[in-house]
């Protein structure tokens, strides 16, 4: 099974505590296909949306095809996600919960299909995120200390 990522969302994990992730297909026209397998699409602004049962990503930007003509598509359209009911529905139950929201991560082709990696999340405070970043600055120190020390 290889991924081949053509958009990530790095931030998602800077902003929010991820606490499950799915993987739902991408309804799309022809033209958007061929301008993401040119990796020319960016998940950064976008977030998911649930309407009477079916789950959507809005203001995700896919850039106009180069060879297309009139049927060009517009860019930051509405775009249907493909999922289980089932899925669907935990998802909606987990986003009417205080804090939480469905955000992308990433955009990659499985297996010649478009998928999305999406993720319920809760928003961090920014106090979280200092944190994160002192423990991140903390491991990064120890991995160097630790490679100099075998290097003696």
């Amino acid at each position: 099974m290889k991924e081949n990522i053509v958009a990530q969302n790095k931030k998602a994990r800077h902003d929010y505590f991820i606490t499950q992730t799915y993987e739902a297909g991408i309804q799309l026209k022809g033209t958007e296909i061929k301008s993401i397998r040119q990796h020319k699409a960016n998940i950064n602004d976008a977030f998911v949306s649930i309407k009477n049962g079916e789950i959507f990503i809005v203001n995700m930007h896919v850039a106009p095809y180069d060879h297309g003509n009139l049927f060009n598509h517009d860019e930051t359209r509405t775009r249907k996600l493909l999922m289980h009911k089932k899925e669907i529905i935990k998802l909606e139950v987990k986003a009417k919960e205080d804090g939480f929201t469905i955000i992308p991560l990433k955009l990659y082709f499985n297996e010649g299909l478009a998928k999305l990696e999406i993720a319920v999340a809760k928003g961090k405070k920014l106090f979280d995120k200092r944190e994160d970043l002192k423990e991140k600055d903390a491991q990064m120190y120890i991995k160097k200390t630790l490679k100099d020390a075998f290097k003696r």
